[in-house]
């Protein structure tokens, strides 16, 4: 029935997504009050979702200037370090995402990652041994919109090389991504994980109507049919598909953090995924 499926990342792929310490250190950095930096993250989330603020240095320059705040070069570097730890620390993935992301590769299933997000993900995904079971990313900040823009979804179908009619979409539903879905030709379907309620997410699809999973682990059934479920010999599966090791190495300290511009130098502190 399906020949590809389309994952939201944060809060489906990962667990529910709750802000920890990271966020208030990134703003003792940049000499911003933490309470105000968090409540500007959560006022501007559409905006750097769709890549409105530009580079990643420039981004957290105009969002200090909003505070009053003028850092120096170094403490806006910190500050992007600190971003990324917090997206290891506070999203960490799923037990169930890998074996998941493994079965389909083996048998033929093309993945792509749909997310909206600024610029940490994109900067680190691709070179984690989860992100390279995808086989395409499509990230809103890099696209210029966020989900349910059929921009997203169009995307994702065309790097797969895949027609809308012939992809399971699976998100938690923030972002209207499932009813975005949906609309454009997608069969999407939620997951109601039993940690997912009080979790960090924007634009709630509060209304959706439409299937619902509690785990990753059903999507096989979705896709292969019923009883093709994982069994504990698969989630400890592992292809040999040249994808050894777990993170970034310290060649991929260098990790691009906006379109090519500003890397963080290797040997620069930067923080290592383990997924």
């Amino acid at each position: 029935m399906f020949s590809a499926v389309l994952f939201d990342y944060f809060n489906t792929c990962t667990t529910a997504v709750v802000r920890g310490d990271g966020h208030r250190r990134t703003a003792e950095v940049l000499g911003v009050d933490p309470d105000a930096w968090l409540a500007l993250l959560d006022r501007t989330f559409d905006a750097r979702a769709t890549g409105a603020h530009g580079s990643v240095l420039a981004g957290l320059r105009a969002l200090c200037a909003e505070l009053g705040a003028a850092p120096r070069p170094d403490q806006l570097r910190r500050a992007a370090e600190l971003r990324i730890l917090s997206l290891q620390q506070d999203a960490p993935p799923r037990p169930e995402t890998e074996p998941v992301l493994r079965l389909l590769r083996a048998r033929g299933i093309r993945t792509a990652v749909v997310s909206d997000c600024w610029f940490e993900l994109p900067s680190v995904l691709p070179d984690t041994r989860i992100g390279r079971l995808f086989d395409a990313g499509v990230y809103s900040s890099q696209v210029g919109h966020a989900k349910p823009h059929p921009a997203m979804y169009r995307t994702a179908c065309e790097r797969l090389g895949v027609h809308p009619e012939a992809c399971l979409y699976v998100g938690d539903g923030g972002g209207h991504e499932l009813t975005g879905a949906r609309r454009f030709g997608l069969t999407a379907v939620q997951l109601d994980a039993p940690d997912l309620g009080d979790h960090l997410t924007f634009h709630a699809d509060v209304d959706w109507d439409g299937a619902r999973i509690t785990s990753l682990a059903e999507i096989p059934d979705l896709v292969f049919g019923a009883g093709a479920g994982l069994d504990d010999r698969l989630v400890e599966a592992r292809l040999d598909d040249g994808l050894a090791g777990a993170g970034i190495d310290d060649g991929l300290v260098g990790a691009v953090l906006d379109d090519g511009r500003e890397r963080l130098p290797a040997g620069s502190g930067a923080p290592m995924l383990d997924w």
